[in-house]
């Protein structure tokens, strides 16, 4: 955003600290009005033809746009991705240790991506590792939503689970 000699327009559209519209004036006629009520010319949309500046209070300006920045993002709720990495040959109480961690992952609204990873003779097998998905899928569901069925992604198969309970 720019401000008093950093606008670079000949002509500019002035909107003055009231609200109303001076009209269409040279720039230096406009950085004139700014510096009698002391205040600063803002150029407020640059991208029309001529562009168009207000005559504000640019500190205050930028306080009250952080202000309301911070505001909005006041509301917002940070969903973040836990990982739960796995072997097709997972011992079933190691499976369920993951499991309940993945519940407790979920129950706090984070999203859990499950991957199994195939590695040397495991990749002759792969529906091993689909099975073993499709079971924490199954153990899962109750409490969240299966964003994404299994699915293989060169060594590795990955499922995605959101918090929230699957619409009937």
């Amino acid at each position: 955003m720019k401000i008093n000699e950093q606008i670079r327009a000949p002509k500019v559209r002035v909107i003055d600290q009231d609200g109303k519209q001076v009209g269409v004036i040279t720039i230096r006629e406009a950085l004139d009005l700014a510096k009698e009520v002391s205040l600063d010319l803002v150029e407020i949309a640059p991208a029309v033809s001529p562009p168009v500046c207000k005559i504000i209070n640019y500190g205050k300006f930028r306080y009250d746009q952080t202000k309301r920045l911070k505001e909005s993002k006041k509301g917002q709720v940070q969903i973040k991705v836990k990982e739960i990495k796995l072997k097709p040959n997972i011992d079933p109480h190691d499976l369920q240790i993951k499991i309940k961690h993945a519940r407790q992952f979920v129950e706090k609204g984070n999203k859990v991506k499950f991957t199994c990873i195939l590695r040397g003779r495991d990749s002759i097998r792969p529906e091993r590792a689909h099975q073993l998905l499709e079971e924490v899928c199954s153990a899962v569901e109750d409490i969240g939503t299966i964003e994404s069925m299994p699915k293989r992604l060169g060594r590795m198969f990955t499922v995605i689970v959101a918090p929230g309970t699957k619409k009937k």
